[in-house]
């Protein structure tokens, strides 16, 4: 596979996981593009790898972690997909208020719990292919899931 058909393959969902990494379109475009650029530049051993997809993941990933540039906005609508199981208010303000809600207490957290959530949650990943992603062992993985819905929990009870 070449990189320009990695990149035309993959590019939209590889940004769609970094909005749910940023929570903001604008920043995930440039993590997208920073990342892309690196694995343009290390195509070689990216294409070696056995799943070039799983290798430039976890290029983004680690990207989003060590991310430095000043302040990151966090705040987001997301477009919220209906669910039979999820009672659904007919106030649309109020579902706009939770969802903001939802993005400020997630942007609370440290960027590495957030982003084995966001694997975990949105990617559906198994924790073994997480821990491949983050670099660190599944019971790292765990343990910070296990944090991380538990700040969670203890912000969704103070509100």
């Amino acid at each position: 596979m070449t990189y320009e058909e990695f990149a035309d393959s993959r590019l939209t969902a590889l940004l769609r996981y970094a909005v749910m990494l940023t929570g903001d379109p604008h920043q995930a475009q440039d993590l997208v593009q920073e990342t892309m650029v690196r694995a343009q530049l290390n195509w070689r051993r990216v294409a070696r790898a056995d799943s070039p997809e799983r290798y430039v993941r976890r290029m983004l990933t680690n990207q989003y972690v060590d991310w430095r540039r000043g302040s990151w906005v966090r705040r987001v609508l997301l477009r919220a997909e209906t669910d039979d199981a999820v009672p659904v208010s007919a106030d649309h303000a109020q579902n706009a208020v939770d969802r903001d809600q939802v993005w400020t207490w997630l942007s609370r957290l440290p960027r590495r719990q957030r982003a084995t959530l966001v694997l975990r949650y949105y990617e559906d990943l198994p924790d073994a292919e997480i821990a491949e992603i983050l670099g660190c062992a599944v019971g790292t993985v765990r343990s910070s899931i296990s944090r991380a819905l538990a700040t969670l929990r203890a912000e969704y009870v103070e509100a």
